[in-house]
């Protein structure tokens, strides 16, 4: 009984920390052109529930200005950034939490080339929309499968007789399970990247 209600705790505490996940809804970007200054602020209120420490910086000047100097972002008009420079921004905020800074440039560079601006089909901010919508939609099996394999890892090593041995045990099995889903992922977006994406502004392909 003791273990049951402890594995409930476990399942608890995962559905509160997914629920604590910031996402920029579409609706509250701003509509207006801000200055750097209130671009990082903007970021900071909006996605503070990310941090993994108070101390960490989610976006600073430096930051940005290294995104424009990679060619991940165009730059500001008169020190000022638009409702498209925003939706860039949180595209390579979120994406810069697991993927290279080659990578990122190679995924978002055609989407400044073609819709940048008001050039497509489609703006910016309508793509991020529809972005986020397919992503919400998702939240809840993401969320079930996640429990799925905190039960599993719950489940392993049950011949262990010292606790805390098992236990130990039992929590490195689930960041195995974890790590092994997010190495999968990676492999097939890095694939995705280099068969579709890696190419420079001139043409010619990205050297890895």
């Amino acid at each position: 009984m003791e273990k049951k209600k402890r594995e409930v705790s476990e399942i608890r505490t995962l559905l509160e920390n997914i629920k604590k996940i910031s996402y920029i809804k579409p609706n509250e970007i701003p509509n207006i052109d801000l200055y750097m200054d209130q671009v990082t602020t903007f970021m900071d209120q909006h996605l503070e529930k990310t941090k993994r420490y108070s101390e960490d910086k989610l976006l600073t000047k430096t930051m940005i200005n290294n995104y424009t100097k990679n060619d991940l972002l165009p730059s500001p008009v008169k020190k000022k950034y638009s409702k498209d420079h925003m939706v860039l921004l949180i595209f390579i905020y979120y994406l810069k939490n697991f993927m290279s800074i080659t990578d990122i440039r190679s995924l978002v560079h055609p989407m400044t080339e073609l819709f940048f601006d008001g050039k497509g089909e489609i703006s910016l901010d309508e793509i991020y929309a529809e972005i986020y919508e397919i992503e919400k939609a998702q939240a809840g099996s993401v969320s079930r499968d996640i429990i799925h394999k905190a039960q599993v890892a719950e489940e392993t090593f049950a011949g262990i007789q010292d606790d805390e041995q098992r236990e130990y045990l039992r929590k490195y099995a689930y960041a195995c399970l974890l790590s092994y889903d997010i190495y999968m992922k990676r492999q097939m977006l890095e694939r995705l990247i280099d068969e579709n994406f890696t190419e420079r502004v001139d043409g010619k392909k990205e050297e890895k």
